[in-house]
């Protein structure tokens, strides 16, 4: 049984920076992604890595948030900066079976079985 743990949300003012970690137990192995969703809208993904390390990122958030994943600690990263009130949101991190999901694949949710209970990002001033 795979368990996914979200932490490291909170509130930041616009421009700052936080840092979400996702403890990953159970069968680690596969492909890793961000996702979030705002009150009314649809869940979207944010940022996915695959078993070989290729990540992938919305548009929205390149140059900006970076995914990373220790493998040995078996703990997914998200490293957000220059964040905006756009950004608000219930953040997740799910896992798939797949091993490869890169690209358009990566961020979407039905590809993505597992996944954590989320941690609230709020960017406010």
């Amino acid at each position: 049984q795979v368990q996914l743990r979200e932490s490291g949300g909170g509130t930041v003012q616009p421009g700052g920076s936080l840092r979400l970690s996702c403890a990953v137990s159970g069968f680690t192995s596969g492909s890793l992604g961000w996702f979030r969703q705002a009150p009314g809208t649809e869940r979207e993904g944010v940022a996915g890595v695959d078993s070989t390390g290729v990540t992938s990122y919305r548009d929205s958030v390149k140059g900006r948030f970076s995914i990373s994943r220790d493998s040995a600690k078996n703990t997914l990263f998200l490293q957000m900066n220059n964040m905006q009130p756009e950004d608000t949101a219930m953040y997740y991190c799910a896992r798939s079976w797949s091993l490869y999901l890169v690209g358009s694949q990566a961020l979407a949710p039905n590809n993505y079985g597992d996944w954590g209970r989320g941690t609230q990002v709020t960017v406010s001033s």
